[in-house]
């Protein structure tokens, strides 16, 4: 039997509304779920995160106490999730999280959260690739660049020359450690995979990698010339996606000037 054309119209209108009702629900478990993650998020950060000392221009890397201020409660946070081993804290943006690593796959907190429930915008992660001592030349920290801001978006305000000039630090901690690093380039980069690409290992490859972070080949790009790096230097490299629809990363990389001993 023949539908009619108004029946044809109908059952069209039928499936539109169908498709746009899920699409919508979609929509909405997403902002659900990524509205839930930040209060846990903040959660975390009022429970087991006490106000952090940072450092400045004027006031000497080094400090003046013997040790430094750990504000995280890493025994609090091995109750929620053994994986979790550092926490990363990038002053002028909303980066302020924890970092795990995965003992099963690199892709896991891809799409998990640290209480390793799904979760679109994932977590701050390394892979197994680095040691979680922050020890290697280069450690890569991933994280998503989520449009409300959350997890790596934030970086991208490096983008602008003045606010790159005036936000100079990254701050890694771990149990009994607080590494400074300063930041010395962030640009856009394609989407190689840093640790499986460079043999790191090898002192002329890492000498070219050094040259590439301090020249990058990129039509946005702001460097820290003022900054020298050798083959003693140990860098992190904090990693997104592009603004743009364009195959890519987005990094930030810093050098580790400072490894104190905390309380």
């Amino acid at each position: 039997m023949k539908l009619s054309k108004k029946n044809k119209l109908f059952m069209l209108l039928i499936i539109f509304l169908v498709i746009l009702l899920i699409g919508l629900c979609y929509i909405l478990f997403i902002v659900y779920n990524n509205f839930k993650a930040q209060n846990d998020y903040n959660k975390i950060k009022d429970t087991a995160v006490s106000e952090k000392e940072t450092d400045s221009e004027t006031q000497p890397i080094t400090g003046h106490k013997e040790f430094a201020d750990n504000p995280v409660d890493f025994e609090s946070l091995e109750e929620i999730n053994e994986e979790i081993y550092a926490w990363i804290y990038v002053p002028g943006t909303n980066v302020d999280y924890p970092i795990v690593q995965s003992a099963t796959s690199d892709f896991f907190y891809l799409d998990h959260d640290v209480y390793k429930n799904y979760l679109f915008a994932g977590s701050i992660y390394t892979e197994a690739c680095n040691l979680r001592n922050f020890t290697d030349r280069n450690t890569v920290l991933y994280g998503h660049n989520m449009a409300d801001g959350s997890m790596f978006a934030t970086l991208h305000r490096f983008e602008d020359e003045d606010f790159f000039n005036k936000n100079k630090y990254i701050y890694v901690y771990l149990p009994g450690k607080k590494l400074t690093y300063k930041i010395v380039s962030a640009y856009n980069y394609d989407n190689r995979h840093i640790m499986n690409s460079f043999n790191f290992a090898d002192d002329k490859v890492f000498e070219e990698y050094i040259n590439f972070v301090m020249n990058p080949h990129s039509s946005i790009s702001n460097v820290n010339k003022d900054v020298k790096l050798d083959l003693n230097s140990k860098l992190i490299t904090l990693s997104t996606c592009l603004n743009s629809n364009d195959e890519g990363r987005y990094l930030v990389q810093g050098v580790l000037i400072n490894n104190e001993q905390t309380n």
